[in-house]
Formats: C-alpha cells, structure tokens, sequence
C-alpha cells in the first residue's frame, strides 16, 4: 500500500485546455485540492462543476492577480503549464510581438509564479514545482526560433532552482513532451491547419498520458525526485539532419 502524499493543494497554470485540464483533473483523483488557472471563464466553470477544481481567472502573466486569489493558501505543488507557440515562420518572417510573447508566457511566467510561492514551500520544507517544457527546448526544429530558446530557458531555470533548493525537501521536474494533440498549435498554423498536418495519421501522445506521468512523478516518495522526463511518441524521434543543394546566383 503506497504513501499517503504529503501534499494538499496544487495550482495548475493552463488549466482550460489541453495537458492543463487533464492534469487537473488527474490531481483531483489523487484528493488533493486543485487550483485552475486559465483565462476562459465558461472552460474554468466547466471544469468545477466536472472535478470540483477552484477556478482563478488570471492571465498567466499577471503574477499578482493570481497571488491576490490565493492568498493565505499554502500551495504544495505549483504545475507551470500554460505555454505559447509563434507562427509556424522562419525567424526572420515572425513578428516582433511574437517575440516578447513567447518569452514573457513561456519563460518569465513560470518564474515569476514560481517566485510567488516558492518562500513558503521553503519555509515548510514542503513542495513540487512542474515544469511543462517541450523538446524544442532540447533540440533544434525549424520555425522554432523563438519558442525554443523560450523553452530551453525553462529547462535551466529547474536546473539552476535544483541547485538553489538542495536541502529544502522541494522537489523540481521538467516533463519534456514531443508531439502532444493540443491546442497548442491551433494558431500556429494557418487555416487551422494543425490537425490535418501534426495529427490526422499520426499517434500523437494525449494530453491524459502527460497528466498521469505528471501525477506518478508527485506520487513518489518525497526523497525521490524525477529531474526531467522525455516523453515522445513511439513513431517520432529527433535528431537527423537535412540539407539542400546550393543554387549558385
């Protein structure tokens, strides 16, 4: 018979769609009490009334106004999950605003969430961040010049908190998805385009085998804690190179 987890409370950024509501909802079977955040005031009541999850209405970016919702809760498990994706362009094609919006939502986001609550998981040597980074974080694809520095940040950010937290009985995991069926690419490609193109003949991974990894990795003793995890479907590796002719002017 396993443990009983020493944890209570879990906030889940991201929460309306996707690896965030699955997640929600995998954490409210494990009993714990689960605070949404997301945008989409309908999506977050939906999922109340489904698990019995707290809704926050918050851009992910408004770091105080999340604070504000949940002051006097002490947060055991903080899951950063909400993330963007540019257009599907080469870099130079991008618009600048893409930019700026890929690192403030993917990258400085989760630190400064993380920065909110992490005293207290300190102060009660008690804690788990999750951190929802990408394989293009860890390896080059094309169209990707500004969502994969945004992501590889991330994934040295939990390295540097790893370094920063020995001691503390806080825990630190990055779980590193290939090609996840979400709604991540809806606006990246045109037309709406992303199921035609990434899914339709493919077996992606689902947003549910992410949210159970997610919770396996928390239901470990509290003296094991799982780094980073690589989760890619079976039928898609990276690495490889292309190469095109040179056509001299």
């Amino acid at each position: 018979m396993s443990e009983p987890l020493p944890y209570r409370v879990a906030v889940v950024t991201g929460a309306t769609s996707g690896i965030g509501r699955a997640t929600v909802l995998k954490l409210r079977e494990l009993g714990l009490t689960v605070y949404a955040v997301g945008r989409r005031e309908d999506s977050l009541q939906e999922l109340t009334a489904l698990c019995g999850a707290r809704p926050v209405k918050a851009d992910v970016r408004d770091t105080a106004a999340i604070v504000e919702q949940l002051c006097g809760i002490e947060v055991d498990i903080l899951v950063n999950n909400a993330g963007i994706l540019s257009t599907r362009a080469s870099f130079h094609e991008i618009e600048p605003a893409e930019i700026d919006a890929m690192i403030d939502i993917n990258l400085k986001a989760p630190m400064h969430i993380t920065r909110a609550f992490l005293p207290g998981m300190v102060e009660r040597k008690r804690g788990h961040l999750v951190y929802l980074g990408s394989s293009g974080g860890r390896a080059p694809y094309p169209s990707m010049g500004a969502y994969g520095p945004s992501k590889a940040g991330l994934s040295l950010f939990c390295d540097n908190l790893r370094c920063d937290l020995l001691g503390t009985s806080v825990r630190v995991s990055e779980v590193v998805p290939g090609r996840v069926q979400t709604d991540l690419y809806r606006t990246a490609l045109a037309g709406n385009q992303a199921q035609a193109l990434l899914y339709n003949g493919y077996r992606p991974i689902q947003p549910s085998h992410i949210a159970t990894i997610i919770a396996n990795v928390i239901e470990l003793p509290a003296f094991v804690d799982v780094s980073r995890i690589e989760v890619f479907p079976t039928d898609q590796a990276t690495g490889g190179g292309t190469m095109v002719k040179f056509e001299q002017q």
